[in-house]
């Protein structure tokens, strides 16, 4: 596989995942796709290391455990103020190779100089050490009950479970949101938008395309949004001159 600028890879493991199909939602009950979506990887990666300055790209997920399911009684709070008893379906010993790439948030020019010269490269280290450590926050596997464990690796290494094993077709089925601020395509600039492709997993492994690859019938605009802004003259902003040296990898 060939590996792009700025590319990390990373091990993710859990006793349990959920990575909810959103038709199973409707009545209360949840029920986990059998893989993790780009959406469920790129938030791992941002609770890894995030910045507005960057943005994640997932390009590439391998399945290292058999695929397990376990169903579990959840009591839930319902709209009259009592419980009701919802099923969920989960996965259940996951661990996940994962490989991954940041690219600079065209949308954010107020950040610009934080990407600039040697930034980048700051990023990049950064990156791959709080993937050393862990995370910076608790890593979840879909949902907040489902805590996840991060470790470096080399992609493709070590045996898996369906090494061996032609094409396995998943469906159709949930990429991600685009939120505003990583809109690329003019439509949709200035609205939230909803992404779906169909996955196909070959030897235990699933290629992503990128948000920008998945074609226009397979995008839904879901509402408008504004772009929050970040800079020195905002509460919200922390650049790097204000992470400590050992953040910044000094």
């Amino acid at each position: 596989m060939n590996k792009k600028r700025n590319t990390v890879e990373f091990e993710v493991s859990g006793e349990r995942a959920l990575f909810s199909d959103p038709v199973t939602r409707v009545g209360g009950e949840k029920t986990s796709y059998y893989v993790p979506t780009y959406e469920a990887l790129k938030g791992i990666l941002a609770s890894v290391y995030w910045k507005p300055t960057i943005t994640w790209i997932i390009d590439a997920v391998r399945v290292m455990n058999p695929i397990q399911t376990a169903s579990e009684g959840i009591r839930t709070k319902n709209y009259n103020g009592g419980n009701d008893l919802s099923i969920y379906t989960y996965l259940k010993d996951v661990k996940y190779q994962v490989c991954a790439h940041f690219v600079r948030n065209e949308n954010r020019p107020e950040l610009f100089h934080d990407y600039a010269g040697n930034n980048e490269h700051k990023h990049h280290n950064i990156a791959r050490r709080m993937i050393e450590r862990g995370g910076r926050r608790d890593v979840f596997l879909g949902t907040r009950e489902c805590h996840g464990d991060v470790k470096p690796c080399v992609f493709g290494e070590g045996g898996g479970a369906y090494d061996g094993i032609g094409e396995f077709a998943l469906g159709y089925m949930f990429h991600g949101f685009t939120y505003a601020d990583e809109a690329i395509r003019e439509a949709e600039k200035g609205h939230m938008s909803v992404r779906f492709h169909h996955v196909v997993m070959h030897e235990g492994i699933i290629k992503f395309p990128s948000p920008e690859e998945i074609p226009g019938e397979d995008k839904r605009i879901l509402h408008e949004m504004l772009i929050k802004p970040f800079g020195k003259e905002y509460e919200n902003f922390i650049g790097l001159e204000e992470l400590s040296d050992e953040e910044v990898g000094e």
